[in-house]
């Protein structure tokens, strides 16, 4: 095992403590996961077998480290069993991707994202038990890296600079008349519908009323979107 800088087992510990995520495969779309995720203000553990790949991202991440996966001493060194959520991005080898998976599952990391490249792959990680299965061509690296990051059910970039996201409740809206909230003045969103369990979509309003176990659409600057979305 290598890595780029100083790695301990007590840095990898502390970096999972903070609000961070593991990345595991850094080519193309877990470098892009990796790297959208250090810009929304999320620490990253990259690992990757490739010291080209480590060394490109040498300063880009947390902390980035060349490492076998499939190995569980390994993953327990690096202290991805102290991660809350791990991403799997690895695509080029579907045997390594497995037992990869395999190996966090068993560990018990409460929230893993997969990467998948077949429908047969897919349908592997699902039996293994992976309740989110990424498949790239559907789901790009910004969308997957905020879903990732926060409280967000869906994500959509309408534009650069403009996004609605799907979520539950937060204490601003929860139990409260949305013309009460002031959201845009304050927080540059707008809740555009609401969802009850049970119902269809229909359009907010200022008399609308978020209950508990609702879903609501947001929309708003980037930026305002994603902070939004991470109120509790």
């Amino acid at each position: 095992m290598a890595s780029s800088g100083i790695f301990s087992r007590d840095r990898a510990t502390r970096i999972a403590e903070a609000d961070s995520v593991a990345v595991i495969g850094l080519g193309r779309f877990g470098r892009s996961i990796a790297l959208e995720l250090m810009a929304t203000g999320t620490e990253v553990l990259g690992i990757d077998t490739s010291e080209e790949i480590v060394q490109s991202l040498n300063g880009e991440l947390t902390q980035v480290v060349r490492a076998d996966t499939t190995k569980e001493e390994v993953l327990r060194q690096l202290a991805v069993d102290a991660f809350d959520r791990v991403v799997v991005a690895i695509g080029s080898d579907i045997q390594s991707s497995i037992l990869t998976t395999s190996i966090l599952l068993r560990m018990g990391i409460p929230h893993i994202w997969a990467k998948a490249v077949s429908d047969a792959h897919g349908q592997i990680l699902t039996q293994l038990g992976v309740a989110h299965v990424i498949y790239p061509e559907h789901d790009m690296g910004r969308r997957v890296a905020h879903l990732v990051r926060g409280a967000a059910l869906d994500y959509i970039e309408v534009d650069d600079d403009y996004a609605i996201v799907k979520m539950g409740p937060n204490r601003i809206v929860e139990g409260k008349r949305l013309g009460d909230t002031n959201l845009r003045q304050e927080y540059g969103v707008t809740v555009m519908a609401v969802r009850r369990e049970g119902t269809t979509w229909c359009n907010a309003d200022a008399d609308t009323v978020i209950a508990a176990g609702d879903t609501i659409l947001i929309a708003g600057p980037i930026k305002k979107a994603e902070a939004f979305g991470q109120l509790r």
